[in-house]
Parts: C-alpha cells; structure tokens; sequence
C-alpha cells in the first residue's frame, strides 16, 4: 500500500483559488489544474489535492463538508521557519501562533489557511546542531 495524497475539500473554484495561491505560496511549489474544480501541488513526497465540495457531492455524496475540519493539522517541515515567516510577510498570513521554539527543540509556526485548516510548519534546529560534527 501507499499513502497517495491529503484532498482538502472547499467550496467553489473561488475557493480552489484562494488555497492554490495560499499552498503555493508557502511552498513554492505550482499548481496542476486539471479541471477548475480541483488543483494538485506535488511536494517532495506528498501530494496536496484540494477539489471543490461539487466534486464530492458528484462523485462521493456526503463523503465530506467543505471547510469544515477542525481536527487534522497539515504539518511542512522547512529549513529555517523564521525566515520563511519573515518571507511571506506577517501582514499577510492568518498567524495562529507565531515562530515558537518547542519544549522538544522543533521551531514551529501555526498558520490558518482561506479555509480555517491549521497547518504547521516547523524546523529542527536542535537535530541540525547534533549532525555537526564536533573538533577533537
């Protein structure tokens, strides 16, 4: 078996818009878009698929609400999450919780994307200081 992608359901191709710009623009990573009701950002390991709540009522009824999750966080692992808050701008991200170092070590932010979805993104700093080798 292989995991194959994460689909983020949302309202109408409006709303595929506003999380196509949003993902790419945190990832820098271009959009497929098949079909106005549906994209797909391939990102090192993981496909994001992100598809109209049209999409599913026709082909899978009641399988999911738009917009709707509150218990799934999206989580990107990044090099350096204080530069990549300051690339993208403060003024312009739904910030749930600015860059924080963890009590494990990991520096994470949570953001809020168009749909309300949280999604972290976090660095290891600690894991980086430990590869380094240390002089004799």
């Amino acid at each position: 078996m292989k995991f194959a992608s994460v689909r983020l359901v949302t309202g109408d191709p409006a709303s595929v818009d506003k999380l196509v710009y949003f993902y790419t623009r945190l990832t820098g990573v271009a959009a497929t878009r098949p079909v106005p009701d549906f994209a797909e950002l391939r990102i090192a390991g993981l496909v994001l698929a992100i598809s109209t709540e049209r999409m599913v009522q026709q082909f899978n009824a009641g399988a999911a609400r738009a917009a709707a999750n509150r218990s799934a966080i999206l989580e990107f692992e990044v090099d350096d999450v204080d530069a990549l808050h300051q690339q993208l701008g403060e003024a312009t991200l739904d910030t749930a919780m600015p860059p924080t170092t963890m009590p494990w070590g990991n520096r994470s932010m949570l953001l809020r994307d168009p749909d309300g979805n949280v999604v972290n993104v976090f660095s290891r700093p600690m894991a980086k200081l430990q590869e380094v080798p240390h002089a004799a």
